[in-house]
């Protein structure tokens, strides 16, 4: 995987990246979300398919890209298919940081130090081309504004900006909520980070401890417990994603 693309974490961090503060919108999810975009992007190398809600590796020949062979690696010792939801609710301490680094790396973003409260150490990203980001940011604005249904890169990072809740910080306000349910629709145009996304939702709503199962026979009740009773919708993230680390300032 030549360097000439973008991948999907490094853009979705890069959406996320707050131009004026330098600080990342939903710093929380985000890492969740990182770890559910590895999964879109080694599905469109490949490398990865999805068998139901899980997650089978199929060719496990390295990418090219540290972070998302790490990724792959985890996903082949596993030995057998993997749920999205339990990958995703998976440690991710230090995802969001990890991708950060790598920007910088890449020359894509450049730290800037400092202090909080004139004390704490703090370090804030800019990026340092800022058409970068501009393009990712149109690619969704021409989506939403369209109706043409987008590319499945596209599709998938629309996805993955409304299940970490970006939406609001893309676009705010009563005059925004037309572009983020139509985000939130183009959830449906790609069914690898359709999953992706869902497993992200789920591992916040809490919903990621059990796979659902059959209904149980006639005439037997369900355990006690609730292992029988449905598991709740799916939807806009309720609680926040204690796993990620927190430094980056103002996170």
């Amino acid at each position: 995987m030549g360097r000439s693309r973008r991948t999907l974490p490094e853009e979705l961090l890069l959406l996320a990246l707050d131009p004026t503060t330098g600080t990342t919108a939903q710093p929380q999810s985000l890492d969740l979300g990182l770890a559910g975009a590895q999964l879109v992007e080694l599905a469109l190398a490949g490398r990865i398919a999805p068998d139901g809600d899980r997650i089978a590796v199929v060719v496990p020949r390295p990418t090219g890209d540290p972070t998302l062979d790490c990724a792959l690696e985890l996903l082949r010792r596993r030995g057998a298919p993997v749920r999205a939801v339990n990958w995703i609710g998976g440690p991710r301490l230090g995802l969001r940081q990890t991708y950060l680094s790598h920007l910088e790396r890449c020359g894509m973003v450049h730290a800037v130090a400092g202090q909080m409260c004139g004390v704490l150490p703090t370090t804030r990203y800019q990026a340092t081309d800022t058409e970068i980001s501009r393009e990712i940011r149109s690619r969704l604005d021409s989506a939403i504004r369209t109706g043409v249904p987008p590319d499945p890169r596209t599709a998938a990072l629309a996805a993955l900006a409304h299940a970490v809740g970006l939406g609001k910080h893309l676009y705010p306000g009563n005059e925004g909520r037309s572009s983020r349910s139509r985000l939130r629709d183009l959830i449906r145009h790609d069914p690898m980070g359709g999953l992706v996304a869902h497993a992200v939702m789920d591992v916040q709503n809490g919903v990621a401890a059990q796979p659902r199962r059959s209904p149980a026979p006639a005439g037997r009740q369900a355990p006690a417990g609730g292992r029988g009773a449905p598991e709740p919708a799916r939807g806009v993230p309720a609680q926040p994603h204690r796993g990620s680390m927190a430094r980056v300032a103002a996170h």
